[in-house]
């Protein structure tokens, strides 16, 4: 999916402080630049606006979540002691948000393969993050940029509206092998302006029963890479 992405703008603005969104994701092999997952805003450089992002280093990738509510400035929530370097594997991501949270490490909470990571900034209690807004959400590039694009693997997309999630609601260790394996079938509540996505092939029907379905654009395949 080297230029392929996946928009959809809502009609209504859900929660914006408490969301919670799960995805698996490959990397391409030989990552150079910086990969976007998932960007919002109406066009290049509105505002609110925001992403999460597999940031290029000199020594593998690292993990971003940016929001900016207003403009003024990026509140960057980095993953920086983890480094993103199998290309051959898949990761799951689970982002977790609830920034009404008084405890700030509860607020922004990033989980990869089951692991909490530390997250280098915390946002303030309170904080308006942009997400879930009526601007158009898209993946697999920044904004409406005709570069930046992931140019890897997604599946099994969840963007929860209005609860927070851990990770262990989307999938669970393996007790033979020790391996992270996925939930298939979560039991979670997916509120008004959630969705499933990417959940068996390359479907964009949202399969959380609100029928928010995204378009896609270029070769979206199904890779039958499991």
């Amino acid at each position: 999916m080297a230029t392929t992405y996946l928009t959809k703008t809502f009609s209504s603005g859900g929660n914006q402080k408490i969301w919670t969104l799960s995805f698996w994701v490959k990397l391409p092999r030989g990552t150079q630049d910086d990969r976007y997952i998932i960007s919002y805003a109406a066009s290049s450089g509105s505002n609110p606006r925001g992403s999460m992002e597999f940031r290029s280093t000199s020594n593998g990738n690292t993990f971003r979540v940016g929001f900016n509510p207003t403009g003024s400035s990026w509140t960057n929530c980095d993953v920086d002691d983890r480094k993103f370097r199998d290309y051959g594997a898949w990761y799951h991501v689970v982002v977790a948000v609830d920034t009404t949270q008084a405890t700030a490490s509860n607020r922004v909470k990033v989980y990869v393969n089951g692991e909490q990571q530390t997250v280098s900034t915390q946002p303030s209690q309170n904080f308006y993050t942009g997400f879930n807004h009526t601007h158009q959400t898209t993946y697999g590039r920044y904004e409406n940029s005709d570069s930046s694009y992931l140019d890897g693997l997604l599946s099994h997309i969840h963007f929860i509206d209005g609860t927070q999630y851990a990770a262990s609601d989307f999938g669970s260790t393996d007790s033979t092998t020790g391996e992270w394996k996925i939930n298939t079938t979560p039991s979670v509540t997916y509120g008004t302006n959630g969705y499933f996505i990417l959940k068996d092939g390359n479907s964009v029907t949202d399969q959380s029963g609100n029928s928010n379905n995204f378009t896609a654009y270029g070769n979206l395949t199904n890779t039958e890479d499991s």
